[in-house]
């Protein structure tokens, strides 16, 4: 054998592993393995509840604003959709904050003073004022009847205005409702004529101040208030006389409307209850141009609501009193249009 083959051999035999001696293993005996406890699940995020029926979901894409609040229900959470204004009166959030700001300054003021302007003055002086102030616009309801076509009601304003401010003592009395004038207060001006005339009332809005109005009425009522003095001439061309005379025929109104007021409050919501009784009236007054009456309506503002300890000289009637939807009766209380709904019957 060469050197060569010699040195390839002991290489290779150094290079195999060595043979491990062979050692006899047991038997395997193949047990069952016993079930081991699942491993505590990991913590999930609880699944969200499903939209009630009842509750309308907020679609995409809608403002912020369509969001009312959270109310929380346990752990969960459900999102209520702010009902959306009803339909004349857009600004509803605004005039209902308005209405509460008011309602607590006249709470805490205005009544009060109300309160006691009724106790304070006898009904005959409370009435007498009223009457007074109401006389002072009747060139105004002269001029809307003219403006609506009907001589024979503005001639029979004008009779009142006369009548009135003579054997009436400057308006103190109201004679010519009295037989045998028999010449009942009607309620008319800008906003009136407005509203015979198709305008509609515009959005309804609650100011300080002037409390429930419409655009139609704001606008109406401001060109009214303008013309009184212009009409009536001295001294109430004078703000010395002006300011004190508003002040004193505003708490006057006040005065009259505090019973109604208290009722108004008690309601589930007052601000709507005002808003609608507000509206209705004005309807009613407008309706009573065309010779429509509306019934069962309950005045907040005008000569229709009774000066407090008082009744109606005149003999007319009270109308029938209506039950209301919630089975309550409303007080008593003359017509809005002060009999001019029975009595306008399309005539002039």
């Amino acid at each position: 054998m060469s050197l060569t083959a010699t040195a390839a051999v002991l290489i290779m035999s150094s290079a195999a592993p060595v043979a491990e001696p062979l050692i006899m293993i047991d038997p395997v005996v193949a047990v069952q393995a016993e079930p081991q406890p699942d491993a505590a699940p990991e913590p999930t995020a609880a699944p969200l509840p499903a939209p009630s029926p009842d509750v309308p979901s907020a679609a995409p894409g809608n403002d912020a604003d369509a969001i009312q609040r959270d109310v929380t229900q346990g752990d969960d959470i459900v999102v209520m959709r702010r009902q959306p204004a009803p339909p004349g009166d857009p600004l509803e959030r605004i005039n209902e904050q308005s209405f509460k700001t008011v309602q607590a300054v006249d709470n805490a003021v205005l009544k009060p003073v109300a309160q006691a302007y009724n106790k304070g003055l006898p009904g005959p002086v409370r009435q007498g004022l009223r009457n007074f102030f109401s006389n002072l616009g009747e060139p105004v309801v002269f001029a809307a009847y003219l403006l609506e076509f009907k001589p024979g009601k503005a001639l029979e304003t004008a009779g009142r205005f006369a009548i009135n401010t003579t054997i009436g003592a400057a308006g103190l009395v109201d004679m010519a409702k009295r037989k045998p004038f028999n010449l009942p207060y009607r309620p008319n001006g800008l906003a009136n004529v407005m509203g015979y005339y198709g305008v509609g009332p515009g959005p309804y809005m609650y100011l300080p101040i002037i409390g429930p109005t419409t655009l139609r009425d704001i606008i109406g009522d401001s060109v009214d208030k303008m013309l009184v003095p212009a009409v009536v001439g001295k001294p109430f061309t004078k703000p010395a006389v002006v300011i004190p005379a508003t002040i004193l025929g505003q708490l006057g109104e006040r005065a009259a409307f505090d019973s109604e007021v208290t009722r108004i409050r008690e309601e589930d919501n007052p601000y709507a209850t005002y808003r609608e009784l507000y509206l209705k009236q004005r309807k009613a007054e407008i309706n009573a141009l065309h010779g429509r009456m509306t019934p069962a309506v309950v005045p907040v503002y005008g000569r229709a609501m009774p000066t407090a300890g008082t009744q109606e000289e005149d003999g007319t009637t009270q109308p029938e009193q209506v039950p209301q939807q919630n089975g309550s009766t409303p007080p008593p209380h003359p017509d809005p249009a002060a009999n001019a709904q029975t009595g306008e019957g399309g005539a002039n």
